[in-house]
């Protein structure tokens, strides 16, 4: 049993992509983008203000939205694997409510490992069992002012690595977990800069806020991957019927895990994780680039691409992202590719695929370029 339960766990953190001696957290699925949009922008999107996946990449995002949208995603993941059986998916929803002058948002996330077989103390089968994470999560996203946006999501996490209790220790190999996000994002539209005004989007996103998970005991207990995302949007071109979008986001995991296995408290980690120089700082940080373009009013087809860059001693992710999307009336159909520059790596050829419906006014388009007043001339 507990040689099973190592092989899932080295499964998740190869998930997460970071491949480390020890791994840095639990649950890495939290980690992975949920929608084809922003995984075709090069797992950018902390600075924008799209749909219903805004509860993942920066729910404050969801302040700036109206009406509502359910949108559902399938991804067969770790292709390179070669294991059918390992999927996932997510399911989101918002609505803008109008006496809370905010949008709610909904999401499931759920992580298929596929089926594990048990066996004895002498490796002989006595069964097997599906494994799985799973996390359900709600979200609200408002403006306290014009240009600013705040948002908190709540998270309850499911996570199923085993079924029975390891020889000699009390867990079940079975984890429950409560997380929450912070986050923010401003989207000037009356500065004395003119060329940032409706163009410009600047978020960050603090996630997976909570306590330690444990699968077997306490003195066993894994941090949550609590994460720091800063990112970066600017409309670089716009007209009636076309517009293209740059993005940026750097990302690091505020995890602290030493030498000798332990880690260190939420609380603590979050400012730990900053230690060991300047160097080790910088090869932590996570970097991604993308560009988005749309064409027609209201928009009717998207192309994506961007570049993702994780540092060789801190998981070594290192990829091309393309995407794509069309909009006809209310549906929305997205879909993205990551092609690896490492030849044979797992996330080798994944792709994404995302249904959206919207309700309500169809999806902004451009943004017409604001007419500028003349001023009037006296009468002579």
């Amino acid at each position: 049993m507990f040689k099973i339960k190592m092989c899932v766990l080295a499964v998740l953190v190869v998930l997460s992509g970071r491949v480390f001696a020890q791994g840095e957290s639990a649950v890495p699925f939290l980690l992975i983008g949920p929608n084809s949009l922003n995984a075709g922008m090069g797992e950018t999107g902390t600075g924008m203000i799209n749909d219903a996946s805004a509860m993942f990449w920066n729910p404050a995002g969801l302040g700036f939205q109206k009406g509502a949208q359910v949108s559902i995603t399938h991804s067969p993941w770790l292709p390179g694997l070669g294991l059918s059986d390992l999927f996932y998916d997510y399911l989101a929803g918002k609505y803008y409510m109008k006496k809370l002058k905010g949008t709610l948002g909904v999401s499931i996330t759920y992580l298929n490992i596929g089926k594990i077989i048990q066996t004895d103390e002498f490796g002989n089968e006595i069964g097997n069992y599906q494994a799985f994470d799973g996390a359900l999560a709600v979200g609200y996203g408002t403006k306290v002012t014009k240009d600013l946006g705040v948002g908190v999501v709540t998270r309850f996490i499911y996570s199923k690595l085993a079924v029975d209790p390891v020889a000699g220790e009390q867990g079940t190999g079975t984890a429950y977990d409560l997380s929450f996000d912070l986050s923010m994002l401003w989207r000037p539209s009356k500065t004395k800069m003119k060329f940032l005004n409706n163009k410009f989007g600047l978020g960050i996103n603090l996630s997976n806020i909570g306590p330690k998970v444990t699968y077997v005991d306490n003195d066993q207990a894994d941090p949550l991957p609590t994460n720091l995302r800063l990112g970066l949007a600017y409309d670089i071109y716009q007209s009636e019927y076309n517009n293209l979008t740059l993005t940026a986001d750097f990302a690091k995991l505020l995890v602290k895990r030493r030498e000798n296995g332990e880690s260190d408290p939420v609380y603590k980690g979050i400012f730990t994780s900053f230690g060991g120089g300047i160097d080790n700082v910088m090869k932590s940080i996570q970097s991604s680039v993308g560009a988005e373009y749309w064409y027609g009013n209201p928009k009717l087809i998207g192309l994506r691409g961007g570049f993702f860059y994780e540092d060789p001693d801190r998981g070594k992710r290192k990829f091309i992202t393309l995407g794509a999307s069309i909009r006809y009336s209310m549906y929305g159909f997205d879909f993205s590719y990551i092609n690896t520059i490492e030849e044979n790596h797992p996330l080798a050829n994944t792709l994404r695929f995302t249904l959206s419906v919207n309700f309500g006014q169809p999806e902004t388009t451009v943004k017409k370029p604001e007419e500028k007043k003349t001023e009037e001339q006296p009468q002579k």
